[in-house]
């Protein structure tokens, strides 16, 4: 049975995007809500970023105003020299017209752009030219090689927020990833419910570490407009059904009307349960997979 191993340490995005890659080992950076980046010895990957105020300026005045509790914790033209941005479905805290614009404004090399292909038209319309769209649909998948062999192998997977939704060409709207990095096989689910047959699929796939949203549900949100996500407890249940080892909260931090207590978090962690590696801003992670235990 192989084991993970882990470490966490202060940083500053800027500079941690600009020192050299690890060996042997996944890194990875919270930019808040739903938004990460990992980095290897060879590799820069970045999932859905919200790197400004885009739906504080559209919901000012809306019923829940968008007010950000975070500053953000990077200018995303870092972005740029990223070499993978994922957006897992089209809402703007995961396909941000204000990060997307700035990251896709350059005639220098950007990033290649994968995205549910039922969201091409609006990738295009919030930056992204064409040229540097990747389209996946559920049960997918792709990988990108160089001279040195694979570098990056992604294989998509329908996510329920809070519903399974399709387009009239039967292309899921929402999606999740699990992409291998550094012999590291991760799942980020983007927004997401639990749905018949998540946990046996994940666990044909051998996930090592897990991103899960656990901001929660509820009737009160679902009526004004706020689809939900899986509670703390479906999480947990998640991870043991699908024998994965290591969990990541995630979407929690950025809208006081959308999320839970860190505190909560840590004090709801099962005895015996998962690693459990809760996101904080300018902190890194580093993950390694072990031998045999």
């Amino acid at each position: 049975m192989t084991t993970l191993q882990y470490s966490r340490y202060s940083i500053d995005i800027p500079s941690w995007l600009a020192s050299p890659g690890p060996s042997g080992s996944l890194e990875f950076v919270w930019l808040g809500q739903a938004g990460f980046l990992y980095k290897t010895e060879s590799l820069l990957v970045g999932i859905d970023p919200y790197l400004s105020n885009s739906l504080g300026e559209k919901y000012r005045e809306a019923f829940f105003p968008h007010t950000r509790m975070m500053e953000v914790p990077c200018d995303p033209e870092l972005l740029q020299n990223v070499d993978y941005l994922f957006s897992t479905h089209g809402h703007t805290d995961h396909m941000d017209p204000g990060t997307l614009g700035v990251v896709y404004d350059t005639n220098s090399s950007t990033p290649l752009f994968i995205c549910p292909r039922a969201e091409i038209q609006k990738a295009a319309d919030r930056g992204v030219s064409y040229g540097r769209i990747v389209t996946m649909d559920a049960g997918e998948s792709w990988s990108s090689s160089d001279a040195g062999g694979s570098r990056l192998s992604v294989t998509a997977i329908a996510s329920a927020h809070e519903e399974l939704k399709i387009d009239s060409h039967g292309n899921h709207l929402f999606l999740g990833y699990v992409i291998d990095m550094a012999g590291i096989r991760i799942f980020h689910s983007g927004d997401g419910v639990p749905y018949e047959g998540l946990d046996k699929l994940l666990a044909n796939l051998a996930i090592d570490v897990a991103f899960l949203p656990v901001n929660g549900r509820d009737a009160f949100r679902s009526e004004h407009g706020v689809p939900g996500n899986f509670t703390l407890d479906e999480a947990f249940h998640l991870v043991d059904k699908a024998s994965i080892p290591c969990l990541v909260p995630h979407h929690f931090g950025l809208f006081e009307f959308n999320t839970i207590d860190p505190e909560t978090i840590q004090g709801s962690i099962p005895e015996n349960g998962p690693i459990v590696l809760i996101p904080e801003v300018s902190v890194a992670f580093s993950i390694t997979k072990g031998g045999d235990a």
